[in-house]
This record gives structure tokens, sequence and C-alpha cells, in this order.
């Protein structure tokens, strides 16, 4: 149960701090520990994930207030320099692709929540700017969650039960 606990935790963290990898981690605790049944970890991992990444979902709808330091560090105006400048004409294309995701997202919710489903799952889009994304369009928040967690779960368990398969093809 313990090791179920530690995972959760690295979950989350994984979930808010992106530089932690919960799949090193798991990879890592499950070729350690074999005896770890592997839906049990990925069960933990969605959990985790999810519970981490909700944060992301309610602060981009609005529901929590970001801390005054990262709202006015986020919001303040900044008078324009020329290496703004130039960063603003450099990615001019990718901001005005980001805009038009977001209006056919929001005017296609459904799309929206297959794109974070297959997120969930795959990694692909990026899930926490898929996460981010929801929120930003409002995407229902049982959506969110059922949509989420199916699709990091299957994607944990998987990742959960490699080493067990890789060493039984092995020893073949």
């Amino acid at each position: 149960m313990s090791w179920i606990l530690l995972t959760l935790g690295v979950a989350f963290g994984s979930a808010i701090v992106p530089l932690i990898s919960a799949e090193v981690f798991l990879l890592g605790l499950c070729a350690s520990q074999p005896g770890l049944h592997w839906l049990w970890l990925g069960a933990a991992v969605a959990v985790g994930q999810i519970a981490g990444k909700t944060l992301y979902y309610l602060a981009a709808r609005g529901t929590i207030k970001l801390p005054r330091f990262l709202h006015d560090r986020l919001h303040r105006e900044r008078p324009p320099t020329p290496r703004r400048v130039r960063w603003q004409l450099r990615t001019k294309r990718i901001r005005a692709w980001l805009d038009r995701l977001r209006e056919r997202c929001h005017r296609h919710p459904h799309w929206m929540a297959g794109t974070y489903g297959v997120s969930s799952l795959l990694g692909l889009p990026p899930f926490m700017a898929t996460s981010v994304l929801a929120g930003l369009v409002r995407m229902r928040l049982s959506t969110f969650l059922t949509a989420g967690l199916a699709g990091r779960w299957i994607r944990f368990s998987l990742i959960a039960a490699s080493p067990a398969v890789f060493a039984g093809w092995l020893h073949h």
C-alpha cells in the first residue's frame, strides 16, 4: 500500500512540475518491485496526474485565482523592447495558430473532448496544454475528469505492465 501512495504522490508532483517524469518513476518501480499489480499502479498514477492537472484546468477556467506574484508577473504591461518585438514577430504564426485552435475548441466542444482524450492516452498533443485549453474553453468538469482518468489509466497501466511483458519475452 505504501508503494501505491508513493506512486500517487509522485504522479501528482509530475502533474504540477513537468520536470518530474511519472513514466520513468513507474518503470523503475515496476522493474524493482515486480510484485506490485500493474492495474493498481496505473490507477494511482492516473488519479495523481488528474488531480494535479485539475488545478491547471481550474486556474485556466478562472475558478482558482493565481497567487498575486504569479498573476502580476503574467499580466503586467511591459514596454516593447526591440527583443520583445522580434520575439513577437517570430512567434506570430504560432500565436495565430493557437488563437484559431482555441476558437475552434469553443465552437466544437466535442472536438475538444476528443483531443483531450487522445492527449491523455498518448501524450500528444501535450497533456498539460490540453488540460489548460480544456479549462479555457470551459469543458465540463465531468468530461475533463472522465476522459482524463480513462486515458491516463490505460496509458500508465500499459507502462506499468511493460517490464513484466519484456521480462517474459526474454525468458522464452
